[in-house]
């Protein structure tokens, strides 16, 4: 499978038609290689770490391997529920840490590598008019079938080359977080925090995935605490060399990630992770 277009946001492809869903590559065959040539397979691996063996005081929700997001269910591909990214990307989100707890904070990550099938599922789901069980939270102001020309939904994405990742800023002591049960009664993702669903993490304007204007990170109408709160994650997510989406608060890039070229299709699983020793 060759993909040789670049999504610059975590779903997103810019405006165009739906494609349709691409076979995954097989785990023997994990990355996809931006090239218009015969497919190859990369003869080492993306060098993925588990985040939390790299540092355990990173707080992780990884959404996709359950089912409070945007489809409803777990999504293609996370087979456990864990952070992997590329050493280089976890090594410096370690030093980003670092920087959050001496302001009083900490990081806590809902997205990070994303296998290629994951993307694919995606662009599946958005082929199914019909399935919008979760559009009440997620996307309350967008009608499904207007998510690929707005940008929200498209394949490859950069989660996929390993050092992309979405998270948020959660106050030290982390409260708790009421776990999510399927079939509650869900409210806006861009209602007021104290109406939305009860994320522990502080403030930012809207919840995590929410498919509104009022989610990009310069967006005027977000005020206040919320608005300082986006300014540090994204001081100190650039002073820990990571680039902002500008679409979406939550999601940064590794600068100097390995594979800015290349998209990988290993499971979200231990068994895709090298030792974080080395």
């Amino acid at each position: 499978m060759v993909i040789a277009a670049l999504a610059p946001g975590c779903t997103r492809s810019g405006p165009s038609p739906p494609p349709a869903p691409s076979s995954p590559a097989s785990a023997a065959s994990p990355s996809v290689p931006a090239s218009p040539s015969a497919p190859a397979a990369t003869p080492r691996g993306p060098g993925l770490v588990v985040l939390t063996d790299v540092d355990p005081r990173i707080r992780t929700d990884i959404r996709y391997a359950g089912a409070h997001n945007f489809v409803g269910r777990p999504v293609a591909g996370y087979s456990e529920p864990l952070c992997l990214l590329t050493r280089r990307a976890a090594e410096a989100l370690r030093r980003v840490q670092d920087a959050a707890l001496a302001r009083g904070r900490s990081l806590k990550v809902y997205d990070c590598y994303r296998p290629q099938r994951a993307a694919d599922d995606f662009v599946a789901w958005a082929g199914q008019p019909a399935e919008q069980r979760m559009k009440a939270e997620f996307y309350p102001r967008v009608a499904k079938s207007e998510l690929f020309d707005e940008g929200y939904v498209g394949a490859p994405t950069a989660h996929s080359r390993g050092s992309t990742l979405d998270l948020t800023l959660v106050d030290v002591p982390t409260p708790g977080q009421p776990p999510y049960v399927p079939g509650q009664p869900l409210v806006p993702c861009t209602a007021a925090r104290g109406q939305r669903f009860a994320d522990n993490g502080v403030d930012m304007g809207t919840g995590f995935d929410c498919f509104d204007p009022l989610a990009h990170t310069d967006s005027p109408r977000v005020t206040g605490a919320a608005r300082e709160n986006r300014r540090l994650l994204r001081q100190l997510m650039s002073d820990g060399g990571f680039v902002n989406y500008d679409r979406e608060w939550w999601h940064y890039r590794y600068r100097d990630e390995p594979w800015p070229d290349t998209y990988f299709d290993l499971p979200v699983a231990r068994s895709s992770a090298e030792p974080a020793g080395g």
